[in-house]
């Protein structure tokens, strides 16, 4: 395991592997041959130092990962024996690409510019001093300097690689989050038109069975009512299969009036509920959000009255504010277990405080006086 790390750390790929592999064998044989034949005084022989050329030719294979050990060894060997050429480019184009600490990289270089000039003062005397410094200074600057830009642009390469990636999570997060909110907006919606509609249905559908036979008159105006209620229901649960196909804005949707919720109120009168409505303010038109979440509101409380109350004594109080909405949903103990035993999910209530936090408002449920109530405030916004 050690190995192939090594192995995939010093060439990623391939392509890098080929390459250095190559590199480094043309390297050895170019130096080595450049260095046999080249006229110049220097206190080995040609052929060491032709040999050490190619030594240090083949070192470079590990150029990728270890730069600065490859710089030293050519500060050091290459210097002393007068060895590398082509290689040394190599070298330090490596060290100043692959290396992250640039004080490092700029020490090396430094250093191995004053040691190649120190070592070659005294046995290159055919030029100048100042002609070998000013050559020695672009023999070491602009493969540094190259290698430098490779390794910034590498760098900011993989920071964009990494941006990329880091975007995509993101975007896959909120997709997710998204849809899980979507979700929960669609049984939200589901609950409202199933779930309160057909509760209110079975509890007429309990009273119409009770009153059949002695009361026919009753029984068909309680009969009407069952049907106006699954008409409804069919109507906006057609809306939200609509939504679903086509989108939020598809289908057009009635606005809810403070109309709506007196009718309301009627069907759950009309289900023996005993229901007072009170409203306090001038009625106006009401933007369509807060007059769904305020229809959604007193539907969700009349629907846990029936299930769970029965016929208990019920006030339903909306106050029309210039700046918001109160509503109350309150009802008395219950006196008797009702009959129907409606199924409750517990999930109506976490949805309406869902709906009244969204547009700012604020919610509370909870027993008071031995029966049940609930109060909501929704501002409305700013003309």
């Amino acid at each position: 395991m050690r190995v192939r790390g090594w192995w995939s750390a010093a060439w990623p790929t391939k392509r890098s592997r080929a390459l250095d592999v190559s590199l480094a064998l043309a390297l050895a044989v170019g130096d080595g041959l450049f260095l046999w034949f080249a006229e110049q005084e220097f206190w080995l022989p040609p052929s060491v130092v032709s040999s050490c050329s190619v030594v240090l030719g083949l070192a470079t294979v590990v150029r990728r990962i270890h730069p600065v050990g490859l710089a030293l060894f050519l500060v050091t060997f290459g210097t002393i024996t007068g060895s590398g050429a082509f290689s040394a480019l190599v070298i330090l184009y490596s060290l100043a690409a692959y290396t992250t600490s640039r004080r490092t990289v700029v020490t090396i270089a430094v250093l191995g510019y004053v040691t190649s000039l120190a070592v070659a003062a005294p046995t290159a005397s055919k030029e100048p001093f100042i002609a070998q410094a000013i050559f020695s200074v672009a023999f070491t600057g602009v493969p540094v300097l190259l290698g430098l830009y490779m390794g910034a642009r590498k760098q900011l390469l993989v920071s964009l690689q990494e941006r990329t990636a880091r975007l995509e999570r993101e975007q896959h997060l909120l997709a997710e989050r998204a849809r899980g909110e979507e979700r929960t907006r669609i049984a939200r919606e589901m609950h409202d038109v199933v779930a309160n509609r057909i509760s209110v249905m079975v509890v007429h559908a309990g009273a119409l069975k009770a009153i059949a036979v002695r009361d026919p008159k009753r029984a068909a105006e309680t009969a009407g009512v069952i049907g106006d209620m699954g008409r409804q229901a069919l109507e906006e649960l057609r809306h939200v299969i609509g939504v679903l196909r086509q989108g939020e804005e598809a289908l057009p949707q009635e606005a809810l009036t403070v109309a709506h919720v007196r009718d309301l109120v009627g069907q759950s009168g009309a289900a023996g509920l005993s229901v007072d409505l009170s409203i306090r303010g001038d009625e106006r038109p009401i933007p369509a959000a807060v007059g769904r979440t305020v229809y959604r509101l007193v539907q969700e409380a009349l629907t846990n009255v029936h299930k769970h109350a029965g016929t208990a004594g019920t006030r339903v109080d909306l106050g029309l504010l210039p700046e918001a909405i109160e509503v109350e949903v309150a009802n008395d103990p219950p006196v008797a277990r009702p009959e129907h035993r409606l199924p409750s999910g517990g999930n109506g209530l976490v949805g309406l405080r869902e709906r009244v936090t969204a547009l700012g408002g604020t919610f509370e449920a909870g027993p008071r006086g031995g029966g049940y109530a609930v109060r909501a405030r929704i501002p409305l916004p700013a003309s």
